[in-house]
């Protein structure tokens, strides 16, 4: 009644038939459930794909790769972790502050390292969050969302079989529904090296790559945070100048 529409054709939608519906009937029911801007997106994205064209939903299904320019970016960064992310929430590049705060995640020798995969199968993720629900259901949400947006990816379709078969945890969430937006705020990490570390976060969409998403985590002037990110930025010259002269001595003649 809210919405304006018959409950027959409600109902039609509500089973996934949406087909043809319009941008007003998105709208009306938007307003009538009451949805935030995370769940009127996912449901106009739904729509979306069911009226794609078979051509359309092969094309959002291409492989995703970083251009050199992205990394020269990430590079220029020297102040605070960044990194790229695609759909999948594989992390495809990062600076260097970005591959010692999440060192963690990259002690898993499987490319490319996966956000979703560690949070869900490696036991260090519990250390490494220390709300590691709130972590959990953000990227669950996320992830959600993102299967919205693109339906049609069969590395995303692969990845959410892989965790539902191998995570209750996982399965649990991801049969809520929920989703999400997730492009500013702050997130709490328990390094192994530097300890807590609270760091603000700004996610920005790469309008040349789309489904590549560029994460950057600046901590707070004057704060601890900032303290704690020098120590990491020392920790990871020290790991990076110890594996050069590792290879280099691998390299030596005996």
């Amino acid at each position: 009644m809210l919405a304006g529409v018959s409950v027959d054709y409600y109902t039609r939608l509500e089973r996934g038939n949406l087909s043809g519906v319009s941008e007003g009937v998105l709208e009306a029911l938007a307003r009538g459930l009451q949805l935030d801007d995370a769940e009127r997106d996912h449901l106009f994205d739904l729509a979306k794909a069911a009226n794609a064209t078979s051509r359309a939903r092969q094309a959002r299904a291409l492989k995703q790769r970083i251009r050199p320019s992205v990394q020269f970016l990430l590079d220029a960064i020297t102040g605070a972790p960044a990194f790229v992310r695609n759909s999948r929430m594989d992390i495809l590049a990062a600076n260097r502050l970005g591959f010692a705060l999440y060192s963690p995640v990259f002690l898993d020798p499987v490319r490319p390292a996966n956000h979703s995969r560690f949070i869900f199968l490696d036991p260090r993720a519990q250390d490494f969050y220390p709300d590691w629900d709130l972590a959990a259901n953000n990227n669950v949400a996320l992830l959600r969302t993102e299967s919205g947006r693109n339906p049609y990816d069969k590395g995303l379709a692969d990845l959410v079989g892989e965790l539902s078969m191998r995570s209750e945890e996982f399965r649990v969430r991801w049969a809520a529904h929920n989703v999400r937006r997730h492009y500013s705020g702050s997130k709490t990490f328990r390094h192994p090296v530097v300890g807590g570390i609270e760091l603000m976060f700004e996610a920005m969409q790469l309008s040349e790559d789309p489904g590549l998403t560029l994460t950057v985590y600046p901590a707070e002037p004057g704060s601890a945070s900032e303290e704690s990110l020098r120590l990491l930025a020392s920790w990871a010259e020290t790991e990076r100048l110890e594996e050069q002269l590792r290879a280099t001595a691998a390299g030596s003649p005996r």
